[in-house]
């Protein structure tokens, strides 16, 4: 199981579906996962530092949670079964944990509420998550590190099974 942050909330160029990315915090994978317009609004307001006037879903979800004296532990993106994202919301509760199934983008808008970590298991990575060799760049660092690569290069790096 590895930890993830929200790296963004965007939309899909073709469905304008919203999705939600995760990057792994160890790395450079990166797990899309498409989400309902109400529950991105839900993570980007929480991200964004936007209250609403009243309590949302999520919020009541997070009230209820703290009034039964219990706290959000975690939340994991747990499997993926037929093309469809699941999760679960640990909660610790008198010394006890209790796992509750629910959907990635209530996780995430519950996990962004409460300040918890989100995982993802390795199965869910293996099988859907993008890697990307370098962290994104912009293009004058980019050019940087090319110049600095081309003033330490030598022939024998280039030797075959180097």
């Amino acid at each position: 199981m590895q930890e993830m942050a929200i790296y963004g909330v965007s939309f899909d160029m073709v469905g304008k579906q919203p999705i939600v990315l995760l990057k792994t915090v160890e790395g450079n994978r990166f797990l899309p996962i498409w989400i309902g317009h109400a529950e991105a609004s839900a993570i980007l307001m929480t991200l964004q530092g936007t209250e609403s006037p009243r309590p949302m879903t999520h919020d009541l979800l997070v009230n209820l949670v703290k009034e039964l004296h219990a706290e959000v532990a975690r939340v994991i993106i747990s499997e993926l079964r037929d093309a469809t994202f699941h999760a679960m919301i640990r909660l610790s509760t008198s010394g006890e944990d209790v796992e509750i199934d629910c959907r990635p983008s209530d996780a995430i808008a519950v996990a962004v509420r409460t300040g918890s970590p989100i995982y993802a298991v390795d199965a869910v990575l293996d099988g859907n998550a993008i890697e990307f060799e370098h962290e994104p760049e912009d293009d004058d660092d980019m050019v940087e590190k090319f110049k600095e690569f081309l003033d330490q290069v030598t022939p024998e790096d280039f030797a075959e099974g180097s």
